[in-house]
């Protein structure tokens, strides 16, 4: 079965020295990922912190970071934000995972079952 996912993110997270980082993989949740975040004192105060926290505890890797923080998940652009929460999304709802997906070569858009691909094939032709 797998749990491991590989994903593009539109614009991309940009480290300190400027490198930009769009390429990753999320893993499946568990339910302890969804339950222990609820009880951060953050979370209390701010419920939309909850997707900061349940994202940086599922994507395991994004570019050549394989720490991704809490931080790193709230300083992503808006429509990376957005993309990664479809994606988790997908991943998680328990039936169908059809996303729709661009090829990073050429560009052309088309579905896929987000539950039987690997990043290999997201690639069209």
């Amino acid at each position: 079965m797998t749990t491991e996912f590989a994903f593009t993110l539109p614009r991309g997270w940009i480290d300190a020295s400027g490198q930009v980082h769009r390429e990753g993989t999320m893993r499946l949740a568990t339910a302890r990922d969804e339950i222990e975040p609820q009880a951060d004192p953050e979370v209390q105060r701010n419920e939309a912190y909850l997707a900061v926290l349940l994202l940086s505890r599922v994507v395991t890797r994004l570019g050549g970071v394989t720490q991704v923080t809490p931080a790193l998940i709230a300083d992503l652009f808006a429509a990376d934000f957005d993309h990664l929460q479809t994606v988790y999304a997908h991943l998680n709802a328990g039936g169908d995972a059809v996303g729709a997906v661009a090829c990073p070569a050429c560009g052309h858009g088309f579905e896929v079952d987000l539950t039987e691909v690997s990043g290999g094939d997201l690639v069209h032709g």
